[in-house]
């Protein structure tokens, strides 16, 4: 059971992570949902109007981490290869820090109403579009070599990115921090020219 004290969104949000990551998105029901956060389901569908909103919200809410660090990291004026090196790092560590949530996503993405699939694919494809920003930036630049798209680049390191769930354990010999600097590392080794 989840806190009483914590808003009930946030409990009806921790309560459906817990649940999707244990029995997957399509097995959790709106009543194991609303039992674990100690709430009504009248509760729940004033805040949420079903689990496909749920799931959006989980994954929404890392995205939107995801891209005000990037926006942020981006309007600076360091080096376009600094930048970068903090945006690759910043989503492994933001990704790493929401592990849960990020493997629910990307094994249930599939199961949301086409409508909440599409809007979620949206908000991610802007993302993915402001880090190839950098890239190509560099690429303008002579920073970073030309012969590679800038979309292979991203949707390879992004893969690497989406594959943390499958091997990444808290507690293990490397730090969130440090495997984002590895990536990064790895990224921008790739982009010398």
């Amino acid at each position: 059971m989840i806190q009483d004290e914590e808003p009930v969104p946030r409990r009806l949000l921790a309560a459906a992570t817990k649940l999707f990551a244990d029995k997957g998105f399509d097995r959790a029901s709106v009543q194991e949902i609303v039992a674990a956060a100690g709430v009504t389901k009248g509760a729940m569908y004033h805040y949420f109007g079903s689990k496909d909103d749920l799931l959006s919200e989980i994954y929404g809410r890392v995205l939107r981490l995801q891209t005000e660090q990037l926006e942020r990291v981006a309007a600076t004026g360091a080096p376009v290869g600094d930048r970068l090196r903090q945006a690759a790092t910043d989503v492994v560590v933001s990704t790493i820090e929401n592990l849960d949530d990020t493997k629910i996503f990307l094994q249930s993405v599939h199961l949301l109403a086409p409508d909440k699939g599409r809007a979620v694919r949206a908000s991610r494809r802007h993302y993915h579009e402001r880090f190839r920003a950098l890239i190509e930036e560099g690429q303008r630049e002579g920073v970073f070599r030309a012969d590679k798209p800038a979309d292979i680049v991203v949707d390879f390191f992004f893969g690497s990115v989406h594959h943390l769930g499958a091997w990444y354990r808290a507690g293990g010999k490397l730090s969130a921090r440090e495997v984002g600097a590895h990536y990064a590392g790895l990224l921008l080794d790739a982009l010398r020219p």
